[in-house]
C-alpha cells in the first residue's frame, strides 16, 4: 500500500482527498503545514507528496523546494492557482505534476499512479558521483567496477542514497534493514556500516567524505 502525504492548510480538502484516495489503495497522512509536512518526512517514510500552494508560514513553493533538497519523493502540486506561470514555476521547483482545482477524483487518481510508475522505473538505479545501484538486480559498480555486497550491505547503501542528509537511528536501522521484532544489537549495524565503508574504500570511492557517524545517534549520508 502506498503513502500519500497529503498538504494542505484546509481541513476538509484534506478530508475530501482521504475520502477519493483511501478506497484507491493508498495510506493517506494528513498534514496542515508545510512545516509539519517537512517534520513528518524527516522520521517517516512516504511514497508521493500532495501540496497545496496557498499555506501560511511555508508555501507550497518553499516545502516543494526543501523536498528536492532532502528526498526523492515524487511530488503532485495540488492547487487553486491555475495560471500558466505558476504551473511552469512548480515544475521547475521539481514538482513531478501539476494539478489545479477543482480537479475531476478519477484524473487525481490517474495522475497519482502515472507518477508513481514513473517514480519506481527511475528508482530501480541510483547513481552518486560515480557510484552505481541497481535495485532490480543489485549490482553495485563504481567507476564501472563491480562491489561485491552482501543483502543487507546493499540495503543499508540503499536506504542511504535515497535519502541523502536524513540522520538514521539505529533503532531505526534495524526496524528498516532487519524488521521489527527481529532481536539485533546495535553493534551488528555498527559492524554492517564498517564492513560498507572498507568495500567501498577499496573500490577507490572515497566514502568518508559522505558515509558520516552521528555520534550517540546513529548515521547519514552527505551529499
Amino acid at each position: 500500500m502506498a503513502t500519500i502525504l497529503l498538504v494542505d492548510d484546509e481541513t476538509r480538502m484534506l478530508d475530501l482527498l482521504a475520502l477519493y484516495l483511501t478506497p484507491a489503495g493508498y495510506k493517506c497522512i494528513k498534514r496542515t503545514s508545510g512545516n509539519d509536512a517537512i517534520s513528518f518526512l524527516e522520521d517517516n517514510h512516504a511514497d508521493l507528496v500532495l501540496l497545496d500552494v496557498m499555506m501560511p508560514e511555508k508555501d507550497g513553493w518553499e516545502t516543494c523546494s526543501e523536498i528536492r533538497r532532502h528526498w526523492d519523493i515524487p511530488v503532485i502540486m495540488l492547487t487553486a492557482r491555475s495560471e500558466k506561470p505558476d504551473v511552469v514555476r512548480g515544475l521547475k521547483i521539481g514538482a513531478d505534476d501539476y494539478i489545479t482545482k477543482p480537479f475531476d477524483e478519477g484524473e487525481l487518481i490517474a495522475r497519482i499512479e502515472a507518477v508513481l510508475r514513473r517514480h519506481s522505473v527511475k528508482s530501480t538505479l541510483l547513481n552518486f558521483n560515480g557510484l552505481k545501484l541497481n535495485t532490480d538486480s543489485y549490482e553495485v559498480q563504481y567507476n564501472g567496477i563491480s562491489i561485491p555486497l552482501t543483502p543487507k550491505e546493499f540495503a543499508l547503501l540503499s536506504l542511504f542514497l535515497q535519502n541523502m542528509n536524513k540522520v538514521f537511528t539505529r533503532e531505526h536501522l534495524i526496524s528498516t534493514i532487519w524488521g521489527y521484532g527481529v532481536d539485533t544489537e546495535d553493534r551488528t549495524i555498527d559492524s554492517h556500516v564498517r564492513n560498507l565503508r572498507d568495500k567501498l574504500r577499496k573500490s577507490g570511492f572515497a566514502v568518508d567524505e559522505y558515509l558520516s557517524t552521528v555520534w550517540g545517534v546513529g548515521y547519514k549520508w552527505i551529499d
